[in-house]
């Protein structure tokens, strides 16, 4: 047990999902994995361990940020011995070929801060993806038909953005989308060693200001999840 993660030894697998929703957790371990159980619920960030094709699998809740998911990221591999942890989230589209519901794989992940700058110091280190996991997921996206883009991401420290002339270099530098967590998450995998990589679901656009229906979110998510619980295991 660690301050944030109530569960026992043995109940965090080696291979773990994180959503920064845990409703998002709930819905994706009682989607995708067999006998799934509850592992976690402090604050009310939920944790499900299951089975995928015979496959330990963990999904859970990260919360929103950087800093929320450094607390749990690094929980789950210094305290649980996660090994391979994959983001699976919602961004914004920041180039106009990038459509509403496709899907990204963030090969970087820019930022203007996260909370490994007071290790970095004046040091701009460059956070990537495993790339073992990032062609994985390429293929498998490709075999289910999903409309993919791989390259840089942004990840951002705020969601009610002020800065309208960053976003204009973002895009002007081919930056394909925006999120809040995954610089962070291959920072700290490049730091002990593990495997990451970001897979996001476009849920709305920051150019032609197109955001996806409620109601239609779930089957695009759940091409999001397939695709990291296949490159996890490829």
């Amino acid at each position: 047990m660690t301050i944030h993660i109530c569960a026992k030894e043995g109940e965090i697998a080696e291979t773990v999902l994180l959503p920064g929703d845990p409703y998002r957790a709930r819905w994706a371990a009682e989607t995708f994995l067999t006998d799934a159980r509850l592992v976690n619920e402090v604050r009310g960030m939920l944790g499900f361990t299951g089975t995928w094709k015979g496959h330990p699998v963990t999904i859970h809740g990260s919360g929103m940020g950087m800093p929320s998911l450094s607390i749990y990221a690094n929980e789950l591999i210094k305290d649980y011995g996660a090994k391979t942890l994959i983001r699976i989230g919602s961004c914004g589209g920041m180039q106009d070929k990038v459509k509403v519901r496709d899907v990204i794989l963030a090969m970087t992940a820019s930022s203007l801060s996260t909370p490994s700058a007071g290790i970095f110091k004046e040091f701009r280190f460059a956070p990537s993806a495993d790339y073992g996991l990032l062609r994985a997921a390429a293929d498998a996206a490709e075999n289910k038909g999903v409309s993919t883009h791989v390259g840089g991401i942004y990840s951002s420290d705020v969601f009610y953005d002020e800065r309208p002339d960053l976003n204009e270099q973002m895009m002007r530098h081919g930056i394909l989308g925006v999120e809040m967590e995954a610089a962070e998450l291959y920072n700290l995998a490049a730091r002990y060693g593990r495997r990451a990589l970001a897979v996001l679901t476009v849920s709305d656009h920051l150019i032609t200001g197109e955001a996806l229906p409620s109601d239609q979110r779930e089957k695009s998510f759940g091409d999001m999840v397939e695709i990291a619980l296949e490159a996890a295991f490829a």
